[in-house]
């Protein structure tokens, strides 16, 4: 004989369209039609995902018993998802995810993670530091940010600890997703901050970069970017600032962390590629005095200050730069090959006598012509070598904690362009082998032959044990804006690479537009 139902979980079990629970004994839960949820993608079938839905607005009520059963269905859909993936390529499904203030709603984080789990992901990269805001709560944020929860009455609620702890109770892997050199406006506003942003060869930085933008397409930075800030990669203080912020995110034991705009910014027109070192984005204190420790010897010194004060050197430079230190040998500076360059430590005997020299003027314009391509490509790597020194100084302190690391870049972010460089200098093909590797391959061609193509690249230059994991952007089922369909791309990639195992989507606002619009506007579901 059933059990007598009281009205009320009577009424909860009607007006939420769930039959689940409503005997009592009788839960839906396991039964043949639960247990056989997911299609080729993972992707759980529409009648369970509205059972467990159900399941979680009945719970949000107070019921004990539809709570158990709410969290034994989800329980099983993390089991049931693991398997699936074991089963299916590839084995880790990523997606990219920003949460709002309004994700502290009561089952708000619950019908999120519910939804990814849907879908058939395992693995979720929430941003915690972005736009010059961090995902800590008030009362534990000590860094110079702001954080994402900052109304009257939330100084406590820690939502960054509770989506790494609400998506492993689904079988999600939860990695904290941040910016690196992009600190945000905010922080080109703070008292003794100045000094720590990056600054070109004309004074500006990203922030007058982007102002100038308004006289001179030149200088155009891409629509949205004027929030964007970056600082030099060399500065000490850049570097205690985002450590200590990093440290906090670290506390909260993510998954993993990724590190995203380990770069340069990204500027269009004539000045997306740097071709003079004017346009590097080492003027800053501390890199201009990093540069010049990178010299040997005070010829080299000296004409490196020359090179980076006028842009080039002369033939007159290289005769005042001889008579300024007559017992040197050749300007001597880091990388710089010694073929063919007489060494300081040899005698006078040795050296070549006025008398074998054919014609000195032609042979000091050829060492002008040599040096200032020496001091040109000098200064590139000074440029990027500041970049992957930041993000390995970032990754050390996850590794350290025994949590994994990762960097996400363009596959063409490191191009060379004529005779200059893509102005983002993103030095990719250096970034340590032991992070993983998150190329945002997002061609657009109307087929995946432009995604394969970036891919490739990133393969053809990746260390052998490179763990390449492609970021793709797109929507299940459809194509969009000239880019093939979710499902289209990732065939693709299983047929030309089916060593790779993890993809990511990027990202959740474009798979679900009106849940992620609701999310934003306290509209709860």
């Amino acid at each position: 004989m059933r059990p007598q139902v009281s009205w009320t979980r009577r009424a909860i079990a009607i007006l939420t369209g769930s039959l689940v629970g409503l005997y009592g004994n009788m839960p839906l839960v396991g039964s043949k039609a639960a247990q056989a949820i997911t299609t080729a993608h993972c992707h759980l079938l529409p009648a369970v995902a509205r059972e467990k839905e159900n399941l979680r607005k009945a719970a949000l009520n107070g019921d004990v018993e539809f709570q158990q059963q709410y969290q034994t269905m989800v329980s099983q859909h993390a089991a049931q998802l693991r398997a699936c993936r074991r089963r299916n390529w590839p084995q880790n499904q990523a997606i990219w995810l920003r949460l709002y203030p309004c994700d502290i709603q009561p089952g708000s984080l619950d019908f999120l993670m519910d939804r990814l789990v849907n879908l058939g992901y395992n693995q979720v990269y929430v941003e915690v530091f972005y736009d010059g805001q961090v995902l800590l709560p008030m009362a534990d944020n000590r860094t110079l940010w702001p954080s994402v929860v900052r109304s009257p009455g939330t100084e406590r609620i820690d939502l960054l600890a509770e989506a790494i702890k609400k998506g492993r109770e689904r079988g999600l892997k939860v990695y904290a997703w941040m910016f690196t050199m992009n600190f945000g406006y905010i922080y080109s506003q703070l008292p003794g901050r100045e000094q720590a942003l990056a600054r070109n060869g004309d004074n500006h930085t990203s922030v007058s970069i982007h102002e100038k933008a308004q006289h001179s397409t030149g200088y155009n930075l891409r629509q949205g970017d004027s929030e964007q800030v970056f600082i030099d990669p060399y500065n000490p203080q850049a570097k205690r600032d985002y450590y200590y912020m990093l440290h906090a995110v670290l506390q909260r034991r993510p998954d993993g962390v990724l590190f995203d705009y380990v770069r340069y910014p990204r500027l269009t027109g004539k000045a997306s590629v740097a071709s003079r070192v004017q346009d590097l984005w080492i003027y800053g204190r501390a890199s201009q005095q990093n540069l010049y420790q990178r010299a040997f010897n005070q010829k080299g010194r000296e004409l490196i200050r020359r090179f980076l004060e006028q842009g080039f050197i002369t033939v007159p430079d290289i005769r005042a730069v001889d008579k300024l230190y007559p017992n040197e040998g050749e300007p001597l500076w880091q990388g710089r090959k010694l073929d063919n360059i007489y060494p300081a430590e040899q005698t006078e005997s040795e050296r070549p006598q006025e008398d074998e020299i054919v014609d000195e003027t032609e042979q000091v314009k050829v060492r002008q012509a040599q040096l200032q391509l020496e001091l040109w490509h000098l200064t590139v790597a000074h440029a990027m070598q500041g970049i992957l020194d930041f993000v390995k100084m970032a990754s050390y302190a996850a590794e350290r904690q025994g949590i994994p690391t990762g960097v996400v870049f363009f596959p063409s972010a490191n191009k060379t362009i004529g005779q200059g460089f893509d102005s983002r200098l993103q030095p990719w093909d250096r970034f340590p082998s032991w992070m993983e590797w998150h190329p945002m391959s997002y061609g657009v061609c109307g087929n995946a032959s432009c995604i394969l193509s970036e891919v490739k690249r990133v393969l053809s230059l990746a260390p052998h044990n490179a763990q390449i994991q492609p970021v793709l952007a797109g929507n299940w089922g459809r194509s969009r804006s000239n880019r093939p369909s979710l499902e289209e791309q990732m065939q693709a990639i299983r047929q030309m690479a089916p060593h790779i195992h993890t993809v990511s989507h990027f990202a959740y606002s474009w798979q679900e537009p009106e849940i992620d619009r609701d999310r934003m506007l306290c509209q709860g579901r």
